[in-house]
Formats: C-alpha cells, structure tokens, sequence
C-alpha cells in the first residue's frame, strides 16, 4: 500500500474516535476503551510496521532540525510521523474528557479544547489545562491539592 492510501486510512480510523468524544463522551466504550486504546493501538501498528520496513539506513534523524527534515523527506517516515499525531492527540483528548468528568467540568466546555487538540494538538491540550486552572482554581491534575 502506498503511503498516500495509509494517510488516508490512518485519518479514517481516527475520527470515529473524536466523535465519540465529542458526541457520547459517557458512553463507557467512548473515552475508557476505544479512543484511549482500541485506536491508539491500531496506529501505533501501523507506526512500528513503518519504522520497521523503512527507518533502517534512513537519511537524517532526531540530533537537528536538519536532520528531523532529511528524515521526514522519506513520505513512509513522514507518514509514521503523522500517525503518531494521530495517535497521541486521540490519547491526550480521551485524557481530557476523563479528567472533565472526574473534576465535574461540564462538556461544553471541554469541546472547544477537543476540537484544538485535534487541529493543533499541544494548543488544545493547552487551553484545556487553562480551561481546568480557571474553572478549579487549582493547577494540579492528579486530584491532590497542588499550587493555586
């Protein structure tokens, strides 16, 4: 398959996850199994088996931003880039919708910062955490009394 239909196929089997997010966010399988896990897991295949069967004797690497771009001039390495976008902002919203609930944050508030985690992704993890401080009153997220 070519990375162009994979692109295609990764961005397909990550919107149902954000829909659910959005749209049935208590629903148990919503934001426990499927966005969190099921999906992640899927890509994070489909991540391995491109660096498996292309990052061997690639051109570039981590150490620089050129070498991050001779890296990502290969699509299969791109792709595998993308998917772990995918990936990691899908797992960040499913957290923001748990933490939502666990704090009694309403949904409507949390949408917007979905929406931003999924086109930007540290942007919406951002305006969730702002969002969160403002409404709690507290910086922490691990339920203990933190910093105000």
């Amino acid at each position: 398959m070519t990375p162009e239909t994979l692109f295609s196929i990764a961005g397909a089997v990550v919107l149902p996850g954000w829909a659910l997010l959005v749209f049935a966010p208590r629903w148990k399988w919503s934001a426990h199994l499927l966005a969190p896990v099921v999906i992640p897991a899927l890509l994070g295949v489909l991540y391995v088996s491109l660096l498996v069967t292309h990052y061997r004797g690639a051109q570039g690497g981590f150490g620089s931003l050129a070498e991050v771009r001779r890296l990502f001039d290969q699509p299969a390495l791109l792709l595998a880039g993308w998917v772990h976008y995918l990936a990691f902002d899908l797992f960040i919203g499913s957290w923001e919708v748990r933490d939502a609930r666990r704090a009694g944050l309403r949904h409507g508030l949390v949408i917007p910062c979905l929406l931003l985690t999924l086109l930007f992704g540290p942007a919406g993890l951002l305006s969730y955490l702002v969002v969160r401080s403002v409404r709690l009153r507290r910086l922490s997220i691990d339920g203990e009394e933190g910093p105000t």
